[in-house]
């Protein structure tokens, strides 16, 4: 499997899996600490400079949260998942323009979450690099999730043909296939304010008077109910949502800072010990290893993208990550099944329990990314 830069020229073409992953192992004196508990969410500062910020959060409550640092329109300019109770996670963010933003922290990983407002001041930071590595880091990622967003629309559309055709076996069949395109790139879809939920909302997580929308939606109907009066509306709305995060990708003013490009890579390893390890996220058609293996293969193109810069900085973190994805892929191999993937729910607790291992393994290494981005931006 491949991680060059070149990889992601192709992948405009034909998008398919590579490698990657995220933060700054160490910790920074001049963080910004985030203490969150189950109902409130403290800052140590309400202002910044642009450029890159280090965001060091704490987690004292009983529930898994999550950290998110929202421009204006909810555009999320960075985030950090699944940070446990009684851990600290570092985000590093590149905020290149003066203005408002907000801070959340997202008690259970649910709702709008605890807002609170950061201002910052100083000149434009747009990052940018003497010899272009992380310029050419950004275009090639770039291309990548427009790739995957355009095939994301072909293959929805595909997807829900089946469906309004009622043809349920076929929808059943292209239901993983389509997803995978979604699941490459959703720290993307994450960033578009409420973009996300609309297409890929779990049942367990709706809120009181919530509408239920997307593939979730869609799942249940295939795998439990079976068509309802109100599926062709879903599905139509599945394909105008698509449609909107592919025209949101494709827009000439969509850049990707390349230390969101870690965080993305970081992001996508943290979707599969969130959600996709226990079984919950496809969990009616358990077909989760599909969405492991596209968030892996999205996870490897991001790192892909930063190959160059990660090469030039510390040659010996690229191997290490090469090795650690490799041995994931390796695990997963065991349970293809013809073009696909065995059901989830044949995996064993063991076989599960050794799959998060090595999602651990290899997050440790993503882990140092980000901050090696930023220190190759002068940042």
């Amino acid at each position: 499997m491949r991680r060059t830069i070149s990889f992601l020229a192709a992948a405009a073409v034909l998008p398919f899996a590579v490698a990657g992953c995220t933060e700054k192992a160490t910790s920074d004196a001049e963080a910004v600490s985030v203490t969150a508990t189950d109902s409130s969410c403290e800052v140590s500062a309400a202002e910044g400079v642009t450029g890159h910020s280090t965001f060091a959060v704490t987690n004292n409550g009983s529930k898994v949260t999550e950290f998110y640092v929202f421009a204006a329109g909810d555009r999320a300019l960075g985030e950090v998942e699944n940070i446990g109770p009684g851990l600290t996670r570092q985000l590093i963010v590149n905020i290149p323009e003066p203005g408002d933003y907000e801070l959340s922290c997202r008690p259970g990983m649910v709702g709008d979450g605890i807002r609170r407002p950061f201002t910052v001041t100083g000149d434009s930071q747009a990052a940018t690099n003497a010899d272009g590595k992380l310029a050419e880091a950004a275009d090639g990622y770039r291309r990548y999730i427009r790739s995957q967003a355009d095939a994301l629309v072909v293959t929805t559309g595909e997807f829900v043909a089946a469906v309004r055709a009622n043809d349920v076996d076929e929808a059943k069949r292209l239901f993983p296939l389509s997803r995978t395109y979604f699941e490459r790139i959703e720290p993307e879809a994450e960033s578009f304010g409420d973009l996300d939920p609309r297409l890929d909302l779990r049942e367990a997580d709706l809120e009181p008077g919530q509408e239920w929308t997307g593939f979730h939606r869609l799942e249940k109907d295939l795998w439990v109910t079976g068509p309802q009066p109100d599926t062709g509306v879903i599905s139509d709305l599945l394909v105008a949502d698509v449609a909107e995060l592919a025209g949101l990708v494709n827009a000439e003013d969509y850049v990707i800072d390349p230390t969101r490009i870690a965080g993305d890579a970081q992001g996508l390893l943290d979707e599969i010990s969130t959600s996709k390890i226990t079984g919950e996220e496809d969990i009616f058609s358990h077909t989760d290893l599909y969405d492991f293996q596209a968030n892996v293969d999205g996870s490897q193109a991001a790192i892909a993208a930063l190959r160059p810069i990660l090469d030039e900085q510390d040659p010996s973190l690229g191997p290490a990550i090469d090795a650690r994805f490799a041995d994931l892929d390796a695990a997963l191999a065991q349970y293809r099944e013809g073009e696909g993937f065995v059901s989830y729910d044949a995996v064993t607790e063991p076989q599960r329990q050794e799959l998060s291992r090595l999602i651990d393994a290899l997050s440790a290494e993503v882990s140092k990314v980000q901050g090696i981005v930023a220190e190759a931006a002068g940042l």
